[in-house]
């Protein structure tokens, strides 16, 4: 029998929650990290846009590089680790980290976010590789024990984090190349992550969310559009560029299209819980078909990558934050309008921060100036909402 990827009945007797307690908080991996990831992308994302736009007078941001390593090892392995904790003792049946152990891994991802901000370089250097190193080992010890093979590789992408940690902080001096090597080493296993637990996820909470939706999804396309996303990544290890990745990326691009089409993602525009997802996995084929238009030098870059930063990354978190949360802390599985608006404001942050500058490219500092308030609208009202929820025991009075 399969184990379900997540509880997502409605809870059978509903009773009143407690106040606040230190246990809860640190009960599952989902509580602590959902909440820091969600504080961090409201505060973090502003500072920097006010020094890309000259408006900090001494940045104290250490330029484009922190930006970008903050966005994956800050926001979005957070939220990786905490879905993976969850997920993983639903699919395996066996504890992943709490109570303490939680709480110094926690520890340990805010010292890694603080010490980048200081002159101290070792240490900063050492917090940031060992977080998802640390993540990886206890993540492997409930799959190893259960025998949870085809979950092995989540492991390897948490190393893998690790290395391209290593390549940003251990680069020589002056080799910056290298660091931004690590950077796309980092934005390419973010990108298969979200490729492979979306095709877990998305057709589950559609079928289940939506009456009347049949999601379909065929093998060969599934190991097509998943191998297309590894291959990108080995011609990026490789150093490919040029028509060639641009070929790659497009077909990948196109994979994916049709991999989404086929959850029929039109069905789902009156359940929020499931449209944003849907949403939030389009991102996908939008960067990599940026991706293809910037390696045949046709549009920059950055575009590219903030099609799957704030869009897809973000996009697909805050409604992962969001159903996750309610399902593991007893709740209905629907959303509210603070929810709503959590979404709207997210992905219309994508919207702004790529289709602007497209558009007008010299207006790219007012794009990012706006974009950096919705994003942070969206994640700040999310971390006030679900503060209480988040820090308090189950509705329903169970474990987790």
């Amino acid at each position: 029998m399969t184990t379900p990827l997540f509880q997502i009945d409605e809870p059978p007797r509903p009773a009143p929650a407690s106040g606040f307690a230190m246990s809860a908080l640190f009960a599952l991996g989902f509580r602590p990290f959902y909440l820091l990831a969600a504080a961090f992308a409201a505060l973090s994302i502003p500072l920097w846009a006010l020094q890309f736009s000259g408006w900090l007078g001494r940045p104290y941001l250490a330029g484009p590089l922190w930006h970008a390593h903050e966005m994956l090892f800050g926001f979005a392995l957070a939220v990786i680790v905490g879905f993976l904790f969850t997920a993983g003792r639903n699919w395996t049946g066996e504890p992943t980290p709490a109570g303490a152990r939680l709480a110094a891994l926690a520890a340990l991802w805010v010292a890694a976010r603080v010490l980048v901000l200081t002159p101290f370089a070792t240490a900063a250097a050492v917090a940031n590789i060992a977080f998802p190193l640390v993540a990886a080992v206890a993540l492997a010890v409930p799959f190893v024990r259960a025998r949870s093979r085809r979950n092995y590789f989540f492991v390897g992408l948490l190393a893998l984090m690790a290395v391209a940690a290593a390549c940003i902080h251990l680069a020589p001096a002056g080799s910056g190349a290298l660091a931004w090597r690590g950077v796309q080493l980092a934005l390419d296993a973010v990108l298969f992550v979200l490729c492979v637990m979306g095709g877990r996820v998305v057709p589950m909470f559609t079928q289940n969310g939506v009456p009347g939706t049949l999601p379909r999804r065929r093998k060969r396309l599934e190991q097509a559009a998943l191998g297309a996303v590894l291959a990108l990544i080995a011609a990026d290890a490789a150093g490919m560029g040029g028509w060639p990745l641009a070929a790659l990326a497009g077909a990948a691009g196109a994979l994916h299209v049709w991999r989404w089409w086929l959850w029929q993602p039109w069905k789902t525009c009156r359940v929020p819980l499931v449209w944003v997802l849907h949403a939030g996995y389009a991102w996908i084929p939008v960067h990599l078909w940026l991706r293809a238009l910037a390696a045949a030098g046709l549009v920059a870059p950055t575009l590219a990558t903030h099609a799957l930063t704030v869009g897809a990354i973000g996009g697909l978190v805050i409604g992962m934050v969001t159903r996750t949360a309610r399902g593991h802390t007893g709740r209905p599985l629907r959303a509210d309008g603070w929810e709503t608006a959590c979404y709207a404001l997210v992905l219309a942050a994508a919207a702004v921060r790529v289709a602007w500058p497209l558009a007008a490219p010299a207006q790219t500092v007012h794009a990012v100036l706006l974009s950096a308030g919705l994003w942070s609208a969206g994640f700040g009202l999310y971390a006030v909402r679900y503060w209480p929820v988040l820090s308090r025991p189950r509705l329903d009075g169970r474990p987790g």
